[in-house]
């Protein structure tokens, strides 16, 4: 109690400050300005409660655990295409890519798209090294920039993943509706994979980690298994007597398709793919050593989701013409795959069976993530009080329960799709969410220039950051520029013909988000932070101890094989 009669501990529960704040504050490293530089000094309450989320949840993720997860969580749905409820996985987002733009013009879109994401996290790495927290950019956002712009992505990345988490409850009913012998409805499999999701969720970070562990680890495999099948395919292995194939799809129908809006559609499609590897901003504050683990996954982790993204849509666009029928009459999306296109075509009529397998683990992993994501956007959001202080509690384990609960609950939004009228709904739903992420990422490269600028402004030296993005500023500022133009193109398709609901539903997110940044700002009174006041100091911390610093030693060149495939 203090000299008021308050209970102190009871307050700093609130706060979000573990149960000992003097040893909480002792897990930060305070970077205390150098002397005639401008800056804070000390460290308020509420910036505490943002820093010490950390300690809360126990920052329990391994280094192989961390950057699995990012490998794991990056293919998820499509929302290039409104007038259809889009499902998980690359599988047939491939064959998407090749009917919307051929095979030439898919690979230049997953390729720009990609050099796009390599800054996204590139960015991210400097600032997440530095202040590894659960709130990630969302909280970085308020530190940065303004906290109503924090308050209005907050809300938008959490959005994001909710109707990601739906959308993947409404896959598992499709998948699992391919076998589907005990006739069991839509809405029952939902329900079943809600329930279960419901139980895991709940486990301490570490379950969670070890099952997106051996979800990506399964899903690289079977990538690396497709690109072995798509070789034997190609040369005539494995074939209906045709033989050798080689270039010939790129020939015949030719390696564009569609023209601008063909291409637009890709671009987009692609970026929506390659959305979630920013979730190592996510993971960062739970990561033991971020020091050390966050380099190390955005360098291997970026390597392996480039290769697997462009791998897939160069060897689809080797066994597959754009122009096959299949892309318009299949009557399941494993029938959408270019790789069940093929086999079937080489006369295995029950291919699509296996790609359904491989999807399903895709389903499986995705929502395992979106609830992850979800529920530690909502704690961040609350320990904020950016949302309400209910969903700031957490276990003595560290998990956020009531976050975990109200998250996984808004998944049910999927039996929306259950009656039609719903379902165009829901779909509507889904696809606003796709806009959603390019705003995330534009946000980004706009944090990135006011940290660094911030960063020199206040007299600390650059080299002094753990981890220092490639190619400053350039990097960021084409991240800021190029997602603003995704966020405008996106809805492309909609203009011509001009169709007034796809057209809104395209272009709301960009007026939610301006009325909730404008309304907090107006109903709180925020002011868009000074370089020389920006906050540098809290929510910085050591590696646990034992976990070693940035840098490991050299490994030989076979660990480095196996850690580029398996972490």
């Amino acid at each position: 109690m203090d000299a008021a009669g308050h209970n102190q501990t009871s307050e700093f529960k609130w706060l979000g400050v573990p149960k000992n704040p003097s040893a909480a504050l002792r897990s930060l490293k305070l970077l205390i300005p150098p002397n005639g530089a401008r800056g804070l000094t000390q460290l308020s309450f509420p910036t505490i409660a943002a820093a010490t989320i950390l300690r809360e949840t126990y920052s329990s993720l391994e280094r192989k655990r961390a950057m699995m997860t990012m490998m794991g969580v990056s293919n998820w749905y499509d929302s290039a295409r409104p007038q259809k409820l889009p499902e998980p996985s690359i599988w047939y987002g491939t064959g998407y890519a090749l009917s919307y733009s051929g095979p030439v013009g898919a690979l230049i879109c997953f390729l720009i798209v990609g050099i796009d994401v390599f800054f996204v996290m590139q960015s991210l790495g400097e600032m997440c090294t530095m202040y590894p927290t659960p709130g990630a950019f969302t909280e970085m956002a308020g530190r940065f920039l303004d906290p109503a712009f924090a308050f209005a992505l907050g809300w938008n990345y959490f959005y994001l993943w909710i109707s990601n988490l739906s959308n993947e409850y409404n896959g598992l009913s499709i998948v699992l509706g391919l076998w589907n012998q005990a006739h069991v409805p839509s809405y029952g499999w939902i329900l079943l994979g809600w329930a279960f999701f419901q139980c895991t969720a709940l486990l301490p970070v570490t379950a969670y980690g070890e099952m997106e562990f051996w979800f990506a680890s399964w899903k690289v495999l079977c990538v690396l298994g497709g690109f072995v099948v798509a070789i034997l395919l190609n040369t005539g292995a494995i074939s209906d007597g045709s033989g050798y194939i080689g270039f010939r799809y790129w020939r015949d129908p030719g390696p564009f398709a569609h023209g601008v809006g063909g291409f637009a559609r890709t671009l987009v499609l692609a970026a929506v793919y390659y959305c979630g590897t920013e979730m190592v901003a996510v993971t960062a504050g739970e990561s033991r050593a971020p020091k050390r683990d966050l380099p190390a996954a955005i360098r291997q982790s970026f390597a392996r989701i480039f290769v697997v993204f462009l791998g897939m849509v160069f060897f689809a666009s080797l066994i597959c013409p754009a122009d096959d029928p299949s892309f318009l009459t299949a009557e399941s999306k494993s029938g959408l795959s270019p790789w069940t296109i093929a086999l079937v075509r080489a006369g295995w009529a029950g291919a699509g069976n296996l790609v359904n397998v491989v999807i399903l683990t895709a389903n499986l992993s995705a929502i395992n993530s979106s609830i992850y994501i979800a529920s530690r956007t909502l704690l961040s959001l609350a320990k904020l009080g950016r949302a309400p202080a209910f969903f700031a509690a957490t276990t003595p384990r560290g998990v956020p329960v009531r976050a975990v609960v109200f998250s996984n609950t808004l998944g049910l939004i999927s039996l929306m799709n259950v009656g039609t009228k719903a379902g165009q709904v829901f779909s509507y739903l889904v696809t606003i969410s796709g806009a959603a992420t390019f705003v995330a990422w534009a946000a980004i490269g706009v944090m990135h220039v006011r940290f660094r600028r911030a960063w020199v402004r206040q007299g600390r030296a650059v080299e002094d950051l753990p981890f220092r993005a490639l190619w400053y500023p350039w990097g960021a500022v084409l991240v800021a520029v190029i997602n603003v133009f995704f966020v405008l193109i996106q809805g492309y398709q909609t203009l011509s013909p001009f169709k007034a609901a796809d057209f809104v539903v395209a272009y709301v997110v960009i007026v939610v988000f301006v009325v909730l940044a404008v309304g907090w700002k107006i109903g709180k009174g925020t002011r868009w932070v000074r370089l020389e006041e920006m906050d540098l100091v809290s929510g910085t911390r050591e590696d646990l101890p034992g976990m070693g610093n940035v840098e490991e030693k050299k490994a030989g060149l076979l660990l480095k094989t196996r850690r580029f495939f398996f972490a």
